[in-house]
């Protein structure tokens, strides 16, 4: 029998990397590797390069990053910039330089200029500006994009990028500030209800549209595209655009998904829109024709993920870091 593929998933214990940890670990044709962040620090280039040059794994999937929602990117700018672009520079150079031909790099859907057509294709990337809010990590990850292509071409590596639409699921954050639009609604809903308040306030307008992938779906969308050939993948993109679009190809608005989140949780109060907050990008919907043609599709609904996600929580919530 032939040895079992290393997979070093950097990031693990995140939202993302657990659930591709999980993946991974129903074939046993995987070995995974995974460091806590006591140990590496992925922002460390002498960590990094350490610890690559002794695993020596088959593939290196770039899961880890520093994320948040509208709030956390307005106050932390330099913070989500310079973190995102450490952290993707050590991984990837480090996996060049040690000889790993295969990595799957995870940015975002925040790639795509404010104002992109809907629904985003692929070729919409930098075709105009970015959403003020969230633009120092979309520029983070557009570097990494651009960082997997450009070793693509100059040195032959096979590094891929996916940009996954809004995610959400188990071991989501749900910090009362820093959190994204799911996490933050559970949490909010669960609180009126379990004391009993009349109204819950939500940020926005409430007509800003946005599409939401469970993360579930989005691992299995990662192992399928770290299991395609590079043949595959050449026949439907190039050199100079080579990410793919993970989603679910439909989308809701706020205000929709907050009453379905009101719904699941059981909150029987009113719903009242703060429109003093930001609404961010009016519409945020992914074209996923390129990877439903190569043959992957996702396979978990709106409510079912959340249904999920608020049975995580409540068995979670005494433990969750605040």
């Amino acid at each position: 029998m032939s040895r079992p593929e290393s997979v070093f998933v950097a990031g693990h214990a995140g939202m993302v990397g657990a659930a591709i940890v999980r993946a991974l670990s129903q074939h046993k044709q995987y070995e995974v590797l995974t460091s806590p962040r006591t140990a590496l620090d992925c922002t460390n280039q002498a960590q990094v390069d350490r610890y690559i040059a002794a695993t020596r794994p088959d593939v290196v999937i770039v899961a880890a990053a520093r994320v948040g929602g509208i709030h956390a990117n307005n106050t932390y700018p330099a913070d989500f910039s310079y973190d995102n672009l450490m952290i993707e520079a050590n991984l990837i150079k480090a996996a060049h330089d040690n000889h790993v031909q295969r990595l799957i790099f995870l940015g975002s859907s925040c790639i795509y200029p404010k104002h992109a057509e809907q629904p985003m294709r692929e070729d919409a990337l930098l075709t105009g500006p970015l959403e003020p809010t969230n633009e120092p990590y979309a520029i983070a990850k557009i570097a990494g994009i651009k960082l997997c292509e450009s070793f693509n071409r100059q040195h032959g590596r096979d590094y891929r990028s996916l940009m996954p639409t809004n995610l959400y699921g188990p071991g989501d954050n749900f910090h009362p500030e820093n959190s994204h639009v799911i996490p933050a609604l559970i949490q909010r809903f669960h609180r009126a209800k379990m004391e009993g308040a009349s109204e819950v306030v939500v940020w926005g307008t409430g007509r800003a549209r946005r599409e939401f992938l469970h993360v579930d779906d989005l691992a299995s969308a990662v192992l399928f595209c770290m299991e395609l050939s590079p043949g595959t993948l050449a026949e439907h993109t190039t050199p100079q655009q080579s990410h793919i679009n993970v989603g679910t190809g439909t989308d809701v608005s706020i205000g929709e998904l907050a009453s379905l989140v009101r719904e699941v949780v059981g909150f029987e109060g009113s719903l009242v829109q703060d429109t003093s907050k930001p609404d961010g990008t009016p519409r945020k919907l992914l074209d996923t024709s390129l990877i439903n043609r190569l043959g992957w599709q996702p396979a978990i609904a709106l409510r079912d993920g959340l249904q999920q996600a608020y049975a995580w929580y409540c068995e979670n919530a005494a433990t969750l870091r605040r």
